[in-house]
């Protein structure tokens, strides 16, 4: 037969369908032909016809018009076969599958989501001008960023049973760069002023630390702000920043912005006054607490804080939903006068407390670090305190608490934590090789929250040709409830200090201590240890006359008892890569009567962490150590020595390579022509760290840093004989200069540093690289 024959019968045959389906009938029945994944139950949902009903031409197209809005089909026919009602559906492709590439700047994670809020995610229906719309948006995105030359691709691939895969390309493009910032309207200050308070900068050396001089609309909306700020803490009360224009260079890697400003006059504070409702305390109290005097300037920053210590004063006293709010009102004359608005609201206890996150580590651990108490007020103070310990413990990298209202109460609220813990544990091993050491392995296993107690162990075994040693150390912090500590260590260890670059003699040592460690205050602690140890101590070949000569005198065998005292304290923000607070302690180390040896060690570490303009972080840090003989010993041990140089000492030099050394021993084929290094009694190191942020980093867990470190050993008791020793005297001081990452990693802690000393002497072992690495789990 004709093809077209056949083609012109199909035809009418529809026709003539669609046409009966146009007459008026009364439906006795409904069918559903074509549908795939869409289910029958859905469809009758979306159809307001039911059996019995009358259907005209007009009704049918209601109903195709109701079906396509739905979004699921393609094509739907309406047709009648009788008295029933026959629906035909083409359904729309279910996405199979969405394929990212070429994103860096956004992660693939916050995209998806972005994709799954505008309807596309995998199993949903496929809407072509949904992804269109969301390619358009995905590349005003990225122009947001600054990213002019972002291209957007989409690649829609059809798969077998009525499914796609969706690709989308990114071209990220680069990030515009800031090439002049232009204010119009500054008639009171130098542009150069506003321009320090901006974050957006113009190009400079040092500019791609934190991407300063990079475009992001983001950034221009946060210095309209800092601009308000900035005006309105110096009296420009009606201050008000009026547009931006933003031009972008023709090869779209460079911009210019201009702000326009309106700068307004300049007011000194007239009449401050408080209204509102106090609850049950007194004006007085509250009225103290103004920062904001008649007479001054006025200042948006003062009136700030004073809302801040007012709030702060009424939730520590359990109005947890109290507010202050500064009210400017612009008089004549240039005076403003401030009215502070202050609702008490009800006072609000805790009903519960709650933690998330925590998979290993156990609730108790945590909760026995809180000072907020369930049932009690919620105290501001208190629940900032807890948080604050909670990040001390050293277990988490994040710590978050919310105050969330209790449903259907005007007078209570759930303290809810959120943690995010991180490996506690660590194994380290080190193998390697170094001119007087020889070979090295050695490996220790360290955790600081033993099944989630909340307790440390410690395991340590290394064999070398310098040392064999085995340590065990175990402390339960709450041995007692009221936060005593309790900790044991055991060791036992072989040295030859010689094989590790200093001076000649070896020791066999074993020994065990038990300390308690007692809480004098938030941020104080006090420890108090004893310890016995064993020590003998062996001359190597061609000795120091200095090691003989104590030898002699004192023998080489010794059975110590030792006391230990231990002063502590922390504000530290938090235990892992601080940024703002200070960490002291103090050692106290006697040999007491009744010991072989006579002697007493004090050993102080002090360090502070200062933020300075955001993001520089200045770390200073100071360690300080002295040691002596009382009773019947006359010559403080050798052995006892401080050391310095190397990792947390004086970067840039080998480990324990500073200081004095023994007398050149004549006769030796090997042997140091300054001697080897043998320590002193006293300890003086320093050091100065610039912390900033780690480029395209999570600073979270890396921080690099410039570096200066300074000090040295000395010995205060120099035997006559000895020709390179020397006590305190400031020629002898070391300094270094550097830069330094230290960097949490899957692998583990590691730390780098490149360093330069500055006035190295002859006879000095330097270490211009230094490298370490732990494995944490």
């Amino acid at each position: 037969m004709n093809p077209r024959r056949i083609l012109a019968a199909a035809l009418l045959a529809c026709l003539a369908a669609s046409a009966a389906a146009q007459e008026p009938f009364r439906v006795a029945d409904i069918r559903l032909q074509g549908l795939q994944r869409v289910s029958s139950g859905t469809v009758f949902n979306l159809l307001p016809v039911n059996v019995g009903d009358d259907l005209d031409g007009f009704t049918l197209r209601q109903l195709t018009r109701s079906l396509f809005e739905s979004g699921y089909f393609d094509d739907i026919q309406m047709l009648r076969d009788g008295d029933v009602l026959v629906v035909k559906f083409q359904e729309r492709p279910a996405i199979e599958s969405i394929e990212l590439e070429g994103n860096k700047a956004i992660k693939s994670e916050d995209l998806l989501k972005g994709l799954a809020e505008q309807g596309l995610r995998e199993g949903e229906i496929f809407k072509q001008a949904t992804l269109e719309l969301v390619g358009i948006g995905l590349r005003q995105q990225y122009i947001a960023q600054g990213r002019y030359d972002a291209g957007i691709e989409t690649d829609v691939k059809e798969l077998p049973r009525n499914r796609v895969g969706i690709k989308i390309e990114i071209d990220e493009g680069k990030s515009s760069g800031v090439r002049h910032i232009n204010i119009v309207g500054v008639t009171e200050f130098e542009q150069s002023e506003l321009l320090e308070a901006l974050e957006l900068k113009h190009p400079t050396w040092f500019s791609f630390i934190g991407g300063k001089d990079r475009y992001s609309r983001e950034k221009l909306q946060g210095d309209m702000e800092k601009l308000e700020s900035w005006y309105q803490d110096r009296g420009f009360v009606e201050f008000r920043p009026l547009s931006t224009q933003v031009s972008v260079a023709p090869d779209k890697r460079s911009v210019y912005v201009t702000i326009n400003i309106k700068e307004g006059d300049r007011y000194t504070v007239g009449d401050v006054s408080l209204i509102g409702e106090l609850s049950d305390v007194k004006p007085e109290q509250v009225e103290s607490m103004f920062l904001v005097r008649e007479g001054q300037q006025f200042s948006r920053a003062l009136v700030t804080a004073t809302e801040e210590r007012i709030g702060a004063a009424f939730g520590n006293a359990g109005y947890t939903f109290a507010s202050a709010s500064g009210v400017p009102e612009v008089k004549e004359g240039g005076i403003v006068d401030v009215k502070f608005i202050v609702d008490a609201g009800k006072r609000a206890y805790v009903r519960r407390i709650t933690f998330a996150g925590n998979a290993m580590t156990e609730d108790h651990v945590l909760r026995r670090e809180l000072r907020q108490m369930e049932g009690g007020w919620a105290s501001t103070q208190m629940i900032d305190l807890s948080k604050v310990r909670l990040d001390r413990l050293g277990f988490f990298e994040n710590v978050n608490v919310e105050t969330p209202a209790v449903p259907g109460t005007d007078d209570q609220v759930d303290v809810d934590f959120t943690v995010e813990e991180i490996p506690t544990g660590s194994i380290s091993a080190t193998l390697g090789y170094a001119e007087y050491s020889g070979l090295i392995i050695g490996g220790s296993y360290m955790q600081e929250n033993v099944g989630g107690s909340g307790n440390s162990v410690g395991v340590s075994v290394s064999f070398s040709d310098y040392q064999k040693a085995a340590n065990f150390s175990y402390r339960d912090p709450y041995y007692t409830m009221d936060g005593i500590s309790r900790g044991f260590n055991i060791f036992a260890r072989e040295t030859d200090y010689h094989a590790r670059n200093i001076a000649r003699y070896a020791t066999d040592a074993v020994g065990t201590g038990v300390n308690f460690g007692f809480p004098i205050g938030e941020t104080r602690r006090l420890a108090i240890g004893a310890r016995a140890e064993y020590t003998h101590i062996r001359e190597g070949r061609f000795a120091a006359g200095e090691i003989s000569e104590f030898i002699q005198a004192e023998g080489d065998t010794f059975v110590n008892y030792k006391l230990e005292g231990t002063w502590s304290r922390t504000t530290l923000n938090r235990l892992m890569f601080p940024s703002r607070g200070t960490a002291q302690r103090l050692i106290a180390e006697l040999a007491v009567p009744g010991s072989d040896l006579e002697f007493y060690r004090v050993t102080y570490n002090g360090q502070v962490y200062i933020p300075l303009f955001n993001p520089l972080t200045l770390h200073l840090r100071t360690q300080l150590g002295y040691g002596n003989t009382f009773g019947d010993s006359n010559t403080y041990p050798f052995y006892e020595h401080y050391y310095a140089g190397g990792h947390g000492s004086i970067r840039g030099y080998e480990n324990s390579t500073l200081g004095p050394r023994t007398t050149p021993i004549s006769g030796s084929f090997f042997y140091r022509p300054d001697g080897d290094p043998i320590g002193g009694n006293m300890l003086i190191e320093t050091s100065a760290e610039l912390i900033f942020p780690m480029p395209f980093i999570d600073s979270g867990l890396a921080r690099p840093m410039f570096f200066v470190d300074a000090g040295n050993v000395f010995n205060s008791n120099c035997p006559t004989t000895s020709v390179n020793c020397f006590d305190f005297t400031p020629d002898v001081i070391r300094v270094t200069t550097g830069l330094a990452v230290q960097w949490i990693t899957g692998m583990g802690p590691m730390t780098f540093a490149m360093t330069l000393p500055l006035n190295s002497k002859p006879g000095d072992e330097e270490e211009r690289f230094s490298f370490e690495m732990g494995h944490n789990f």
